[in-house]
């Protein structure tokens, strides 16, 4: 079960709610699933019913609780639902329920977590002079498509993107001095209102450097499936438990959350922020339980699992770094 199947699970849920009487009020377009705060517990988490509290004129505590039935009488991949604090739903996904996550991401390939949670809505962007202001409503643009929007930039502007701009003499020869990629990089990563990144240190070939991460971590996810094929070792489904895998596969699974909320908030370094985490979370699963077998090792049923891990995390950096402007290699 993929965070957007949960939120889909719990709207479903409570359209039920009030469909049956249980619950009073307009059901919202879409419900939030992130992680559990502190004092939370299980995999993601839902303060919705905090949100319902007023207009069903109930506490949260009670509408969490009448979700939680609703929500278990239909969800077999969640092995526990929550209440905790003042109406939080925590959920904790079932035993192989996980596998679905990466079988998602193989399955939609670099479209993964592209969706239509802004379907219906129109923005129309202020064209942009300044460079990096340029850049990065190009980006948004692109971010605020992928989940449904109309967007496009225009006289008739409703938004006008602002960031702390590049001075003149550092972006005139920005991109033929660090490339396209490295550029684009320095003037995304930091947030709108930080300095842009345009030292030399973009280009240095070193896990100091955090795009050399990302784009490393991607090029090994290819570089195993290349050595897989010549071993004769197929991927197998990704379904895993390996507490190694744990934190590669919570970054996968929240891909989508991501990019939906890098283009409500016109933020693209929440996407190049994540992009980071998933490729650390990779280069460590990889040391941790090896995709390919060492030595006289035989491949077996584990190492298949991992190369699907390995393949979906390659996915998602790519599928990420696309949506940036960014090249993927898939040698580094």
């Amino acid at each position: 079960m993929t965070p957007a199947d949960l939120s889909r699970t719990v709207l479903s849920a409570l359209r039920r709610a009030v469909d049956e009487g249980v619950l009073a009020g307009p059901v919202p377009d879409s419900v939030q699933v992130g992680r559990p705060g502190p004092g939370g517990s299980g995999d993601y988490a839902t303060s919705v019913a905090l949100r319902l509290a007023g207009p069903a004129r109930r506490s949260p505590r009670d509408i969490a609780e009448i979700l939680r039935a609703e929500i278990l009488r239909s969800a077999p991949d969640l092995s526990r639902v929550d209440v905790t604090g003042p109406g939080f739903l925590n959920f904790t996904l079932a035993p192989g329920s996980r596998a679905e996550v990466v079988r998602a991401v193989l399955g939609a390939g670099t479209r993964y977590g592209h969706g239509d949670t802004l379907a219906g809505t129109t923005v129309i962007l202020a064209p942009a002079g300044e460079l990096r202001a340029a850049v990065r409503t190009e980006t948004v643009l692109r971010l605020l498509r992928a989940q449904g929007a109309d967007a496009r930039t225009g006289p008739d502007a409703t938004e006008r993107l602002t960031v702390r701009p590049v001075s003149a003499t550092l972006a005139g020869d920005l991109f033929a001095r660090l490339g396209t990629d490295a550029a684009r990089w320095g003037l995304l990563r930091p947030a709108a209102h930080d300095a842009a990144a345009t030292g030399d240190d973009l280009l240095v070939q070193h896990e100091s450097n955090p795009l050399f991460t990302v784009r490393y971590a991607h090029a090994r996810t290819r570089a195993l499936l290349r050595n897989a094929a010549a071993l004769g070792i197929p991927r197998g489904d990704g379904d895993t438990h390996e507490p190694g895998a744990r934190t590669l596969l919570d970054s996968i699974g929240d891909h989508p959350g991501v990019l939906a909320a890098a283009a409500r908030h016109r933020a693209p370094d929440r996407v190049a922020r994540h992009l980071e985490r998933t490729a650390e979370a990779f280069l460590h699963f990889q040391e941790t339980c090896r995709p390919l077998p060492v030595g006289d090792e035989k491949p077996s049923a584990a190492h298949r699992t991992r190369l699907a891990l390995a393949e979906a995390a390659g996915t998602v950096l790519a599928g990420g770094l696309t949506l940036l402007g960014i090249d993927a290699p898939e040698h580094l």
